[in-house]
């Protein structure tokens, strides 16, 4: 079976578009421009379809690989059959097609392997037979210098046994089914550890079933076991499945003496040989599962983050809050720039506030600020206090911005090209108050990994993490579209065709020609060809361009097209963009020809009515409950303004200013059933929680947001 009938049968999607979608993609398109330009041709498939279609096609592709060698490893046995090359080729799992391949596997010196040595595998057959009268009379003829006596050469048959039955594919697939059906996940705390395992306490007596436990849980469990605390495998009633197995294998009719081996080899076929090898399976499938459902939550997340809403082009003093060092302040203009730094001393143990006001209130006034972002770290709620103290002498906002990852970006190399002459500290605050301006431009340069909003994201495979994350933040770039006379590097890097050589090459021919004048200038730089345009264009804006078209989002493969249609309707093309009567009165059948369909129509009007239109939207003030500052502060019952920081599987955690997130748990996100707590709740979202427990030796706050208006 081909891949593409593969992929279309398994999600559901009719087979021309999968066909279309991993064609465009052998081709070299990305995935964001397959999904925005392309949609005729995919029948509208979004990014994650497209994604989706591409991991699954690059595992099949591994299947299929591995396929060509077993054939050829079977074939130079001589032991390739029609009907085994038959089983092989429709195989669609790795687990299947090695139990195909697992009798005819190159055998290391296995027990069975040795008696096989020693001439024992006839006696086996004779054996399995099962109808042979007086074993050790059989057994008699097989005794040599290598087998010493009829006991020995019993032992050596069984062990062939007992590989028969571990390698028979029926067997395998029936005990595989039951571990997948009826498996229970086990967890016991390691004796001795109990103190240090402190941590994993809600793990050390677990017995719960597989399909039921959630991904969070197993992963907690299996870093537990990794870090020595915990003892972590998958049961099943081993008993059932014997009796399950002995049907298969021991005959109705057998002779008592070689039923009474075939059993006890079938017994130790099972638990010496079968079950480990599918347990440890099945342990690594769940923790597949596992891990895709982190990396979606994850993944999730991020998109979330870094589609924040931006406060934008505004004159900005970013704050990174501190006590004994005291606080940081940078002044950056309207496009980021670094224009004045210092450091202010209003929090303990200084407590120098009128020379920090005095301070602020000077660079408000020479530098026009506009906004100030406090960073939510340590001292982050008295440097906010103190900030709304001021009186600015005009409308200044304030907002608290989350500091995760700011430190990992002042120490990095991205950090150091921009700010060679400053330390980590003023980058630091740097960070915070560009991720107020523009919160997807600023953490591009950060590992999403180190952003604060993931579930046990080093404890999944990694290079998966890494390409969805990847994924995640190029589809994010490519919706808001970027302004390649602004956009640094990293940023660039994430445009659909771009990539880090061609973004660096685009920052120099900038610094060299100054900006772009138009889409066209683009294919100027250095080595971006015919197909990285194509790939890129769309999704690059040019502010000032003659050509009105530059900055929107329509592809300049369909300018004739958007031109015709300003001509159709009696008005020059620059009219026409946000003239929403003349937009709504054009027929859009009209100009559906060849590949172009009404799904890039109806886009293209779109960013007509609204061109280079961001999808983001913008930043709101917030301010936390100035009579809680501390988790001492709390007590049940309060009614709490809070942000939601990170999603999980098993609930929201909301940051209320006391330095400790609290969890609201699923269960208390409404009063109705929540299938995931993104179904509700949204990363920076605005909300009023209700604190229904408060553990201060765990440093643990439980919220609600049952019963509270929001």
């Amino acid at each position: 079976m081909l891949a593409t009938e593969i992929i279309a049968r398994e999600m559901q999607l009719p087979e021309k578009h999968v066909a279309a979608c991993l064609g465009l993609l052998s081709e070299g398109s990305t995935i964001p421009f397959i999904s925005r330009y392309r949609k005729e041709a995919t029948g509208g498939l979004d990014e994650v379809e497209i994604f989706a279609i591409q991991q699954r096609f690059e595992a099949l592709q591994e299947l299929f690989h591995r396929k060509e060698y077993i054939i050829q490893t079977i074939e130079s046995q001589g032991r390739l059959t029609p009907e085994i090359k038959e089983r092989i080729d429709a195989a669609t799992e790795f687990a299947v097609l090695e139990d195909i391949y697992l009798p005819f596997k190159p055998r290391r010196r296995t027990r069975a392997q040795i008696a096989r040595e020693n001439g024992l595998e006839p006696l086996a057959r004779i054996i399995m037979a099962q109808n042979c009268q007086d074993v050790e009379a059989a057994a008699r003829r097989f005794v040599n210098e290598n087998v010493a006596d009829t006991e020995k050469a019993v032992a050596g048959a069984s062990d062939i046994i007992a590989e028969w039955v571990s390698e028979d594919e029926t067997a395998r697939e029936r005990v595989r089914n039951t571990f997948r059906r009826h498996g229970r996940v086990a967890s016991r705390v390691v004796k001795g550890k109990e103190e240090e395992a402190g941590n994993f306490q809600n793990y050390f007596k677990v017995d719960e079933p597989l399909q039921r436990c959630q991904s969070h849980r197993y992963l907690a469990m299996r870093r537990g076991e990794a870090e020595g605390f915990l003892r972590v495998g998958i049961d099943i009633d081993d008993d059932r499945m014997l009796a399950r197995l002995r049907e298969r294998f021991v005959r109705r009719n057998a002779t008592a003496a070689s039923a009474a081996i075939v059993e006890e080899a079938v017994r130790d076929g099972y638990r010496r040989l079968m079950r480990p090898s599918i347990e440890s399976q099945i342990a690594q499938e769940a923790k597949e599962k596992a891990d895709d459902a982190a990396i979606r939550a994850f993944a999730d997340n991020v998109h979330q983050l870094l589609l924040a809403a931006p406060l934008g082009a505004r004159r900005t003093i970013g704050i990174d809050p501190g006590y004994r060092t005291g606080c940081k302040v940078v002044v950056l203009d309207a496009n980021g720039n670094l224009v004045a730094h210092d450091v202010i001393y209003p929090t303990p143990p200084r407590n120098y506030t009128v020379d920090a006001e005095r301070r602020l209130l000077r660079y408000a006034a020479e530098y026009d600020v506009e906004a100030v972002a406090i960073g939510n770290g340590t001292a982050s709620r008295e440097t906010e206090r103190f900030v709304r103290s001021i009186r600015f002498p005009h409308k200044v906002e304030i907002f608290v911005v989350s500091e995760n990852g700011a430190s990992v970006y002042s120490a990095s190399k991205v950090a150091r090209e921009e700010f060679p002459d400053e330390d980590v500290t003023v980058r630091g605050a740097v960070s915070i108050a560009r991720r107020l301006m523009d919160p997807l431009a600023e953490l591009v340069k950060i590992d999403p990994k180190a952003i604060g909003v993931g579930q046990y994201q080093h404890d999944v495979d990694q290079s998966k993490l890494k390409r969805s994350l990847d994924a995640t933040v190029e589809a994010c770039v490519n919706q808001v579209g970027v302004n390649i006379n602004t956009a640094s590097r990293q940023l660039l890097s994430y445009v659909s065709g771009i990539g880090d050589a061609l973004a660096a090459n685009i920052v120099a021919y900038r610094a060299e020609n100054g900006d772009f004048r138009s889409r066209r200038e683009i294919m100027r730089v250095p080595r971006l060809g015919a197909k990285a345009f194509e790939q890129a264009a769309g999704f690059l804006r040019v502010p000032g361009s003659d050509n009105v078209l530059d900055n929107t989002g329509v592809h300049p493969e369909r300018y004739e097209l958007v031109k015709r249609m300003a001509s159709d309707a009696g008005c020059p093309l620059e009219e026409l963009v946000r003239n929403h009567e003349a937009l709504a009165a054009i027929d859009l059948n009209k100009y559906v020809e060849g590949d172009l369909g009404l799904p890039t129509l109806t886009d293209i009007v779109a960013e007509l009515e609204k061109p280079g239109r961001d999808p983001r939207e913008k930043a709101a003030e917030f301010a936390f409950d100035e009579n809680v500052s501390d988790i001492s502060d709390l007590a049940e019952g309060m009614v709490l303004p809070g942000i939601v920081n990170n999603i999980t599987d098993f609930g929201a955690f909301v940051d209320i200013g006391v330095h400790e997130s609290g969890l609201i748990h699923i269960s208390q996100i409404a009063a109705r059933r929540v299938s995931h707590p993104s179904d509700v709740l949204k990363l920076h979202q605005q909300v009023k929680v209700r604190v229904i427990s408060v553990d201060l030796q765990r440093k643990r706050i439980g919220l609600s947001l049952r019963d509270v208006g929001q």
